[in-house]
């Protein structure tokens, strides 16, 4: 299994192939396309992240000691972004994404060339999959 650093290292090197910020937005676009997506059954109040501009739907679940994470966004961009997180966190034990850094984020300069109102949607998206983590070791515990 692939640890968060291990994931993260692989999206810092892919990024870094691209000469400017045209060619990585088209990347995050096109991981966006390629993202396993949450069901219509999820896409509801109940599983939608508030605090993004964007309507972003994600789901968590467990499986085999590990979370697994289903997304959605009606936004490309923001559907690029749901989709990095999901590729890093997905498939891993609940106290490690809770623990995570995400220091990709930075090292990429996604955080830099975010509007403000993008950034603020990140920042959102990796709380709720940090407190879904958090939620089910709790379960898991109990």
């Amino acid at each position: 299994m692939n640890t968060i650093a291990d994931k993260e290292q692989d999206i810092i090197d892919e990024f870094s192939m691209f000469e400017d910020w045209m060619g990585k937005y088209e990347y995050l676009i096109e991981l966006g396309r390629e993202l396993p997506l949450i069901e219509d059954a999820y896409k509801t109040e109940e599983y939608k992240i508030h605090g993004c501009q964007a309507q972003v739907w994600l789901r968590a679940e467990t499986e085999n000691g590990t979370i697994r994470y289903k997304a959605d966004s009606d936004a490309i961009i923001t559907k690029g972004l749901i989709a990095l997180l999901v590729r890093v966190l997905s498939g891993q034990p609940p106290e490690a994404i809770t623990h995570a850094k995400l220091d990709f984020l930075d090292e990429v300069g996604l955080k830099e060339h975010l509007s403000p109102t993008r950034k603020n949607g990140l920042g959102a998206m990796v709380k709720q999959m940090k407190m879904y983590a958090l939620a089910l070791t709790e379960t898991a515990t109990n």
